[in-house]
């Protein structure tokens, strides 16, 4: 059995051999099914997938984009099963499938983390799951999740900087910055040793080096300036901005969930799990699951489908 969810930019997929993260956006032909090939070891193997990269503007609406996304890795693995909004396992294009990969980590852990709130933080959302109220989950679209606080539009590597800031205190003077897509998350992330050059796994604005000196000039440039102009103490500076409106924007969120829904505890997955369960005082799933966590979808997924094949499941401790 492997584990698929097909996001907008990243085809993660989880087998035997742990966590294959492969950056792959949507809006630019991306072949899943040549990238999904190396993964089939017999026409029988089985596949339980997730998607929310429906959403791509590829696409005229959801439902294409599901369809699309179905025949994709149907032609990888003809048995694939596909998890729904409705927690159930669906064989062909439905509706229910779209931007489903939250509630599948949601069901997976439950029971494990009864009295949680789940934050998946990876490179574009952030999603925040009252793990308690799984049932009221059913059915809520990503538009339904923006509205009730349970999806933050900003992540670890592919936001605009631009997104976030209005403005910063440049060397004690308030500076508004360029709304042009000069610099990304990730460019904030790794000058600031949250993320490696490895991690930073999508493109860059400028198609440029993914190097901290590179990121430092990407930074610069959202004060229409080069790096020479501001230093290197003016880039930090935006970055360091950016992160702090970041991190509070997220951590107040989770808080506010948790407060909502009585929960005691906040477990933490994705890219970004070290840094914010950290901030949160919450527990890093890494730590339980291992690499697997930065998947944490297209693990759980798997696992709940091999789960209805075989009732008898435990989660890791």
């Amino acid at each position: 059995m492997i584990g698929i969810d097909v996001g907008g930019a990243n085809l993660k997929i989880v087998n035997e051999s742990g966590a294959h993260i492969h950056y792959c956006p949507l809006w630019e032909h991306a072949p899943i099914t040549s990238l999904l090939d190396q993964y089939v070891t017999s026409p029988d193997d089985q596949a339980a997938v997730v998607m929310s990269g429906e959403l791509a503007d590829s696409f005229s609406n959801k439902m294409e984009g599901i369809s699309f996304i179905v025949d994709a890795v149907k032609r990888a693995f003809p048995r694939a099963c596909f998890y729904g909004m409705d927690a159930k396992f669906h064989h062909r294009a439905v509706p229910q499938l779209a931007a489903a990969n939250w509630l599948a980590s949601a069901a997976y852990l439950r029971e494990e983390y009864p009295d949680a709130v789940l934050l998946d933080i990876g490179s574009t959302t952030a999603d925040i799951i009252p793990l308690a109220c799984f049932e009221s989950l059913f059915g809520l679209s990503d538009l339904h999740r923006l509205q009730k606080g349970y999806l933050l539009y900003t992540g670890m590597l592919r936001g605009n900087v631009a997104t976030l800031l209005q403005s910063v205190c440049l060397n004690g003077e308030k500076t508004p910055v360029s709304s042009e897509y000069f610099a990304i998350s990730a460019d904030v992330h790794l000058v600031l040793n949250h993320i490696s050059a490895h991690q930073y796994s999508c493109d860059t604005p400028d198609k440029k080096e993914k190097t901290k000196a590179a990121s430092l000039r990407r930074l610069a440039r959202v004060v229409c300036a080069d790096l020479e102009e501001t230093g290197k103490a003016g880039a930090m500076q935006v970055a360091e901005q950016f992160w702090e409106v970041q991190r509070n924007l997220i951590c107040n969120q989770v808080k506010s969930v948790a407060a909502a829904s009585h929960t005691r505890q906040i477990i933490v997955a994705g890219i970004g799990a070290q840094i914010f369960s950290k901030e949160l005082d919450g527990t890093d799933l890494t730590k339980i699951l291992g690499p697997v966590a930065d998947a944490l979808p297209a693990y759980a997924v798997r696992e709940l489908a091999l789960r209805s094949i075989n009732p008898v499941s435990a989660i890791p401790k």
